[in-house]
């Protein structure tokens, strides 16, 4: 009798736990299922979910499959309409703004239509173009696929970078989403940061110190920002390092091109230096960031890309150095943006750099965005030079 009554005691006790677990599982997911911080798909948010309570590995599996066992389509068109070359670009001739960059040399030949020829997107900056736009093919084999190419005049253009509570965490920033009604009036573009910091391989540096427990690492891909607005991207103490004129500093995993090349060992089977989130032989939306020799910003963004083909395309670009952005459908995102009422940017007068890019432009001026992005704005001194 008494063990029996032991058993029951044991069984209520284990259904409780289970109980307690089961509601604590259904209110922390439910939490990320309702919130659009976590993705624009019910899926994406509960692999978000699983990454924050320790399913990452499992989902990093279940990515890898996927797109492994679903690869993009070889050899084929574009859809109509995905090219566009749009009339030649002009410059006033008004002296500081970068000269136009060369027509991109797709990777597929011969060109289409259009392909690789630069339109300008987004507003002028003192009567120049600031933005620059071109879409090509991502490759020689998936000849269906395009990728969208940004190219920044950074004498015209000052960068900042927005930090979240998610993405890094902590805060509160000095900037943070929404872009503020004041910063509105002079927003041209705004576009995805890094991965999140677990899987970054690498620190943050903003607000005057660097985050608890993300430390800059030696050799790190590294996007910096200065005082004056001016930006680049390098390896952490070789290309660049702490100066007093650094403001912020944000790292992802290592540099992915370098002289003007993609560095050695960049291959698509290569996974520790490139993102053990998904294998650099993956076909996904991927994104980079990679500076000219002139000192412009060139931003890549699209699907079908691997590492090598994403490396491959920010060289065609002209990038001397290029680090990997943010991955997945989710968050490759890059908007530029025209002026409503009051002459502000705002999250409806924005445009996406590339059809099919799945977030809205108007995330970075909504309060529930998280994540750390940059931000573009117009030099209200005119061009730097």
């Amino acid at each position: 009798m008494r063990t029996t009554y032991r058993r029951r005691r044991i069984a209520v006790g284990l259904l409780a736990v289970a109980l307690v677990a089961s509601i604590f599982v259904g209110y922390s997911l439910g939490t990320f299922l309702v919130n659009p911080a976590y993705g624009t798909s019910l899926s994406a948010r509960v692999a978000e979910w699983a990454r924050e309570h320790g399913g990452g590995s499992l989902v990093t599996k279940i990515e890898n499959w996927w797109y492994s066992s679903h690869p993009p389509p070889k050899g084929g068109k574009p859809p109509a309409g995905a090219i566009t070359g749009g009339g030649p670009v002009l410059q006033s001739g008004a002296g500081g703004a970068l000269p136009i960059p060369p027509r991109v040399v797709s990777p597929a030949v011969p060109a289409l239509p259009g392909e690789g020829v630069w339109t300008q997107v987004g507003r002028s900056v003192h009567g120049e173009p600031a933005i620059l736009k071109t879409v090509v093919r991502v490759d020689a084999v998936h000849t269906s696929q395009v990728a969208a190419i940004a190219w920044m005049d950074t004498a015209l253009l000052k960068a900042s970078l927005y930090s979240g509570s998610f993405i890094p965490g902590g805060g509160p920033y000095q900037n943070t989403a929404p872009i503020s009604k004041e910063n509105a009036k002079t927003v041209v573009a705004a576009f995805n940061s890094g991965f999140r910091m677990q899987d970054a391989q690498g620190g943050y540096y903003t607000d005057g110190h660097v985050l608890a427990g993300l430390p800059l690492r030696n050799g790190g891909a590294s996007f910096v920002i200065y005082r004056n607005g001016s930006s680049t991207v390098g390896a952490w103490g070789k290309d660049v390092t702490m100066t007093p004129d650094v403001v912020a500093v944000r790292q992802n995993l290592d540099l992915i091109v370098d002289h003007g090349a993609p560095v050695p060992g960049l291959t698509a089977t290569a996974s520790t230096r490139w993102g053990l989130a998904l294998g650099g032989g993956v076909y996904v939306w991927r994104s980079g960031l990679g500076v000219t020799k002139d000192g412009a910003l060139v931003y890549v963004g699209g699907p079908s890309l691997s590492i090598v083909s994403l490396a491959d395309l920010l060289v065609r670009a002209g990038a001397v150095r290029a680090m990997e952005s943010d991955i997945n459908t989710d968050w490759v995102q890059y908007s530029t943006y025209n002026y409503g009422p009051h002459g502000r940017a705002n999250g409806q007068n924005g445009t996406p750099l590339l059809s099919g890019m799945a977030s809205s432009p108007a995330r970075y001026f909504d309060t529930w965005f998280n994540r750390d992005f940059v931000v573009m704005q117009a030099r209200t001194t005119g061009p730097t030079g």
